[in-house]
């Protein structure tokens, strides 16, 4: 299973770090993709890493905003949140898809491939 957390109160133009820490199977053999969902909207992702960490992805929103790093040894994925605005607001999934090679890219355009998802944690942005 997944667990998130590190969301809350914060406000604009503020930082936030979240956490999504895997227990029950390896998290160095999936990539890891965080979703969101705010009130009244469809789930949209957000970001996503490679199982080797070096391929990474961003929904052009968060671009030069947010940064995603894993630490494996630690099963651990985090999302970075930098700058946030009021319409970051949302609840934050993360979750995993087991991806056989190494390297390769990671997508949140199909979430319905990820197979583990965390519950989720609320991020609120205060303006």
């Amino acid at each position: 299973q997944l667990q998130a957390s590190g969301g809350g109160l914060v406000q604009a133009g503020g930082s936030a770090r979240l956490s999504c820490v895997a227990s029950g199977f390896t998290l160095a053999e999936y990539a890891i993709g965080w979703f969101r969902q705010a009130p009244g909207k469809e789930r949209e992702g957000v970001s996503c890493i490679s199982r080797s960490a070096d391929l990474t992805y961003y929904s052009d929103s968060m671009k030069g905003r947010f940064t995603i790093s894993r630490d494996n040894a630690k099963n651990t994925v985090y999302l970075q949140m930098n700058s946030l605005k009021p319409e970051d607001t949302a609840v934050y999934f993360c979750a995993a898809v087991r991806l056989l090679a190494l390297r390769a890219p990671c997508s949140v355009h199909s979430s319905g491939r990820y197979k583990y998802w965390g519950q989720g944690t609320q991020v609120t942005v205060s303006s």
